[in-house]
């Protein structure tokens, strides 16, 4: 196993250890290749990402984070021991995408498991697809690929479509990922 990459047997594990020492209801939110690999699309992840949309969680979570040892290593980046990153996003927004609706919304979210103290979540495919193409490099593109090649059946592209226009008409850089998800369409050949 590349020490710079978790599976999701030892994602679960790290996240079972964060339930043992909360107190208060925290909802996290997978979002980027940790849902991938949460839905085994992918074996594993590089980045853990996390959308925790309660602001008031997040910071009950950051504090206690902090208290066992984790320390900002980037923007929303935390890490105990430097083994593993986990991008911990507050609200609605993953990287600089802000998403039209809180993913704690009905249907906004497949329910994955729920602890005492966690309770874990994956983004609806639509958010997952939207939040992988704004960025628009490679890996995000063969992502969603994977993910549309596995989910199709319960994807409604012309939704997606929509949803994505909608959802760039708030982004400042609304035309270059519309471009984006013109080279999505054309790589499922959609378009």
């Amino acid at each position: 196993m590349n020490d710079y990459r978790i599976n999701k047997k030892e994602l679960l594990n790290e996240i079972g250890g964060w339930n043992r020492f909360l107190k208060r209801k925290v909802h996290l939110i997978a979002c980027g290749g940790t849902a991938l690999t949460l839905l085994e699309l992918r074996e594993s992840t590089k980045d853990i990402d996390f959308l925790v949309p309660n602001v008031t969680e997040y910071g009950y979570l950051i504090s206690n984070l902090k208290k066992i040892g984790y320390k900002p290593v980037t923007g929303a980046g935390w890490s105990r021991g430097g083994k593993y990153v986990f991008d911990l996003f507050r609200g609605k927004s993953v990287h600089t995408t802000e998403l039209l609706e809180s993913p704690l919304s009905p249907e906004k979210h497949i329910f994955f498991e729920e602890s005492t103290y966690v309770y874990l979540g994956i983004l609806n495919y639509y958010d997952l697809l939207i939040s992988k193409l704004f960025r628009g490099i490679q890996v995000d593109f063969e992502d969603s690929i994977i993910l549309y090649e596995n989910k199709k059946d319960e994807i409604n592209i012309n939704f997606f479509k929509d949803r994505f226009r909608e959802t760039a008409s708030y982004d400042i850089s609304e035309e270059k990922v519309i471009k984006n998800l013109h080279t999505f369409l054309k790589m499922i050949k959609k378009e």
